[in-house]
C-alpha cells in the first residue's frame, strides 16, 4: 500500500515540478511582461512602471542600452528616464544586483512606511529576464528604492522630478 501511495503523490507532483522548472532567469526565459525574445547578451531592455499611488495612473519610463566589450556603455536614446545615465550605472553596478534581489531570512527591517508608491522593472538584463518589484513599505524596501532612485524616475521616486 505505501509503493502505491509514493507512486500516486509523484504522479501528482510530477506536473508541480516541471512547471516550476520552466520558471527560470536563463537566457531564453520570457519576463513576465511579455517582451518576447531575449536580445543580444549585451543589451539592457527595460520598462519602468511607476505608481505614485493604487489609484493613480502610471508612469512608464524605458531604460535600453548596449553594453560593449570594451569601453564605457551609454544609454540609447530610446531611453526616456530624466537621468537615463544615472539610471544605468545603478542597474550595471554589482552585476545588476539591484534587479536581481535575493530573500534574506535573517535580514532584520524597521517597520516603518515610507509611502504608497510601488514600481515594476520587467525585461532584460544582458540575456537575463528581469521581473522585480520595488515598494516603500519598510527600512529595507525604502533603502532598495533609494538605491534605485535614478531608475524608478527620480529621487522622490515619482514622475521624474528629484
Amino acid at each position: 500500500m505505501k509503493a502505491h501511495f509514493r507512486i500516486a503523490a509523484a504522479v501528482l507532483l510530477l506536473p508541480l515540478l516541471a512547471a516550476c522548472a520552466q520558471v527560470s532567469d536563463s537566457p531564453g526565459g520570457t519576463p513576465a511582461s511579455g517582451t518576447g525574445t531575449a536580445p543580444p547578451d549585451t543589451t539592457i531592455e527595460l520598462t519602468i512602471t511607476l505608481l505614485e499611488s493604487p489609484d493613480a495612473q502610471p508612469h512608464e519610463f524605458r531604460l535600453v542600452a548596449e553594453v560593449p566589450d570594451t569601453g564605457a556603455p551609454s544609454p540609447d536614446p530610446a531611453s526616456t528616464l530624466p537621468d537615463s545615465a544615472a539610471a544605468l550605472a545603478i542597474v550595471l553596478l554589482n552585476d545588476g544586483e539591484i534587479l536581481f534581489p535575493v530573500p534574506d531570512p535573517k535580514r532584520m527591517c524597521t517597520e516603518q512606511y515610507g509611502g504608497p508608491q510601488t514600481a515594476q522593472v520587467a525585461g532584460w538584463y544582458l540575456g537575463r529576464a528581469v521581473d522585480t518589484g520595488f515598494k516603500r513599505t519598510n527600512g529595507c524596501e525604502i533603502a532598495r528604492w533609494q538605491a534605485a532612485a535614478p531608475l524608478l524616475g527620480g529621487l522622490g521616486g515619482g514622475t521624474g522630478a528629484s
